[in-house]
């Protein structure tokens, strides 16, 4: 019996995780919530390349990785910036009373 991890089985991984993270940002309403989802989805878009690149015998797929997490790294410090200074204004980080931010 072949007990292969094949490509095939991490892109099933990333699509799960993918469509996880798409449920998530779609159905919550709290700002946080929303924050990790999207995160999930660009660690799903992550294995993916990795997987491509394993696959294809090339350094690419890593690179790119690099870079996806050199851009989650500074969007999560802008990000989580601006959820703090609106939770400390009004006390709550639910996305509907957000939009009352308005001029």
């Amino acid at each position: 019996m072949d007990l292969t991890v094949t490509v095939g089985w991490y892109m099933t991984l990333a699509a799960a995780l993918f469509a996880i993270g798409a449920i998530g940002l779609l159905l919550r309403r709290n700002a946080l919530v929303m924050f990790m989802s999207i995160e999930l989805m660009l660690n799903a878009v992550n294995l993916t390349f990795v997987a491509a690149g394993r696959e294809l015998g090339v350094l690419e797929g890593q690179l790119s990785v690099l870079f996806v997490m050199v851009v989650a790294a500074a969007e999560v410090t802008v990000g989580l910036a601006i959820i703090v200074a609106v939770f400390r204004r009004r006390a709550t980080a639910s996305v509907d009373e957000l939009a009352g931010l308005k001029g």
